[in-house]
Order: C-alpha cells, then sequence, then structure tokens
C-alpha cells in the first residue's frame, strides 16, 4: 500500500461505516478516488470491515488468554486447530517462553474447565497451557488506527463519544443479536439491507444498528495487517503492576498511539499489552521511554508476534484476511 492507502485505511479504522465521502472530504482526496482505492483493498482481502461484541456487556462470555506451549515441530497444525474452534477470536504465533498466543470466549466458567481439563489436552502437539482471565478492558483494537491521520482529522471521524456510564452486563435483544451478525459479517452493511434481511423498516433498522454502536455493545472494525501498514514489529507484552497503579498505568497504556490492546487479567502478570512498531528500534523506546518511566510496572515479559493465524474470529492467509464465508466450519 502506498501513503495514500494507509491514510485511507486508518480513516476506515476510525470510522468503519463513514460514507466514502465523509473519508474523501477529511482525507482531501475525491470521492470516486477514495471509493475506487477502499473498495479494491476490501475485495483482495487485505482490508475487511468487521464488528466485534463487548463480550463481558453483551453476556457473550469472559475473554481468556491463553500461552500454549507445543511439541517441536507441531506449532503450525496447533496454531490452525486452534483458529478453527469457534470461541477462539485470536492466534499468533510467539517468540519466548510460550509458542502460540490465544484468545477464546468463554461462555461461562465450567465452559472454560472444560477447555483448559479436557479439549486443550485433545489438540495434538499441545503440551502446557497458562490461562489468563481478562477483568477490565481498557482498549480493544477496534479503537486503534495506523498513525497516518492528524489530530483533527481523527476528530472530524471519529463518531461521538459514548456514555460515560455503562452498565456492567446489558445483554441482546432476539432482533439485536440478528443484527449483530449481519454486522459481523460486514460491518459496512447497509441500513436498507439491514431492514430487507430482517423484515423490519429501514428506520427500525437505522435506529438499531446506531444504538448497538454507540452503547458500544458492538464495535466496528477494520482489520488490516499491521505489516502491510509499515508496521512490521508487533509484539505482546506482560506487565506486572502493583495493584495501586494498574488502574492509572492501564489507561495511560491504552492512550499511546503504538498499544493496538491493553487489558488487566488474572495470572502471573496483571497486565497485557499489544504493540506494534516499525522497527525494533522503535520497539526498544517504547520499553525503555513509556513503560520504562513507570514505577508501579515491577516486571515485565515481552515476545514478538511472528505470525496471525486469527484476528477478530476472521481467519488469515498469510497478510490476507479472509471474508467469513470463506472460512472453514469447525
Amino acid at each position: 500500500m502506498d501513503v495514500l492507502d494507509r491514510r485511507l485505511v486508518a480513516a476506515l479504522q476510525v470510522s468503519p461505516r463513514a460514507s466514502w465521502g465523509e473519508i474523501g472530504r477529511v482525507v482531501g482526496e475525491h470521492e470516486r478516488t477514495v471509493a475506487r482505492r477502499l473498495q479494491r483493498l476490501i475485495s483482495e482481502g487485505i482490508v475487511r470491515v468487521t464488528a466485534i461484541y463487548d463480550d463481558l456487556r453483551t453476556g457473550h462470555g469472559r475473554p481468556v488468554h491463553l500461552h500454549v506451549q507445543v511439541r517441536p515441530g507441531t506449532a503450525g497444525k496447533v496454531a490452525e486447530a486452534l483458529a478453527d474452534r469457534p470461541d477462539t477470536r485470536s492466534v499468533y504465533a510467539l517468540t519466548g517462553a510460550a509458542d502460540i498466543g490465544c484468545e477464546l470466549v468463554s461462555p461461562s466458567r465450567e465452559d472454560l474447565h472444560h477447555v483448559l481439563s479436557t479439549q486443550m489436552s485433545e489438540i495434538y502437539g499441545v503440551r502446557q497451557t497458562q490461562a489468563q482471565v481478562v477483568l477490565h478492558t481498557f482498549r480493544t483494537v477496534a479503537e486503534w488506527h495506523a498513525p497516518y491521520l492528524s489530530e483533527e482529522e481523527v476528530l472530524e471521524l471519529r463518531p461521538a463519544p459514548a456514555p460515560e456510564c455503562l452498565p456492567d452486563e446489558e445483554g441482546l435483544s432476539p432482533l439485536e443479536e440478528e443484527i449483530a451478525q449481519l454486522l459481523a459479517a460486514d460491518g459496512r452493511i447497509a441500513f436498507t439491507a439491514v431492514a430487507e434481511r430482517l423484515d423490519v423498516s429501514v428506520p427500525t433498522a437505522r435506529r438499531r444498528v446506531t444504538s448497538l454502536i454507540e452503547r458500544r455493545l458492538l464495535l466496528p472494525r477494520a482489520e488490516v495487517e499491521p505489516a502491510l501498514l509499515g508496521l512490521e514489529v508487533e509484539a505482546m507484552l506482560w506487565l506486572k503492576v502493583r495493584p495501586y497503579g494498574l488502574d492509572l498505568v492501564g489507561q495511560r497504556l491504552a492512550g499511546h498511539p503504538s498499544v493496538r490492546y491493553c487489558a488487566a487479567t488474572s495470572g502471573s502478570h496483571s497486565l497485557i499489552v499489544q504493540v506494534v512498531a516499525a522497527h525494533e528500534a522503535d520497539l526498544y523506546r517504547f520499553m525503555t521511554g513509556v513503560v520504562g518511566q513507570y514505577d508501579e510496572i515491577t516486571d515485565s515479559d515481552l515476545t514478538l508476534i511472528t505470525r496471525a493465524y486469527k484476528r477478530g474470529h476472521l481467519h488469515k492467509s498469510g497478510l490476507l484476511t479472509l471474508d467469513h464465508r470463506w472460512e472453514k466450519t469447525p
């Protein structure tokens, strides 16, 4: 992708449902140019616009991060087996003590117990797993965008802020669940198409879609591999943070432009941070200049992501993101 492609993708990440005309006005390009370029990137599988649930608040389950150690020579097969599971959201190959990182959404404690005690050991090649349950999310990957827009451009594109006080769990009505599934398959689906598919009026479709997004029960997301945006280095950072400083450190790190994801978890490390950078030197500066300034952080474990097999429930083929209709059936 050239510089303009990357700016357009960044704009789509900020506002995945913005019209081509809205994006064009903000980045200073003609609507036809924006439509031609972004439609090409979408049709080639470079970009996919989807939507992800706020699992905690919709009642879908608890996100859990797994570190998986495997037998030599089995990492690829284990990663593919994990990616084929419908409950996994992301699967990565890692450097370090763990060979694979995996995020899954477990509907209940009993389901999680069954996954960890039985199902993981049934996957050939798995030697050991370590699980960390997400307690609080400071930033989701849907809220990150590539650093190719000015602050003014981001503010023009960004949807209205969500209410400050949100209930812990709202759940979805049957109609909202159907709408959410349509948006997960195509994050840019038109209100008229939603109305036609679900046999409701267009105003009803518009109102319900807007409500889901404004209440942040569903987060639209433009998925693209960071390497295609010039961010070749991707890392998972596990931090031990003193309890009194966990909220402060989590919020500060979540606001950094290099951080794609940040959450507090159970386990030996209390904070997980996903970081992207153009070069290893930039990652080093992030570790020393950003992470290193917090006395509340007592320990860190840094691993690099060498390959993504799945992100946001979407399978990967190299650097391409597969459409939902092309996914393998679990």
